[in-house]
């Protein structure tokens, strides 16, 4: 891991994190809800960036899978 980047989880890593099912963390990520960045063609989260997110979020509804 390079130094000054902290910690880079994979999609699988930050779901089990996040305890969210895959799918649902890479549509948040397709649709920029979640801090990511794709590399190779592969989502990849700084835990330091979604930690700050997660605190910015608090208790709002991120993402549902209700039509409205």
């Amino acid at each position: 891991m390079m130094e000054g980047f902290g910690e880079i989880m994979t999609l699988e890593g930050t779901a089990k994190y996040l305890k969210i099912g895959k799918s649902t963390l890479y549509k948040m990520a397709r649709e920029g809800k979640i801090p990511a960045v794709k590399i190779a063609n592969q989502w990849r989260f700084r835990k330091e960036d979604v930690d700050k997110w997660l605190q910015e979020v608090g208790n709002k509804e991120i993402f549902s899978n209700k039509e409205k």
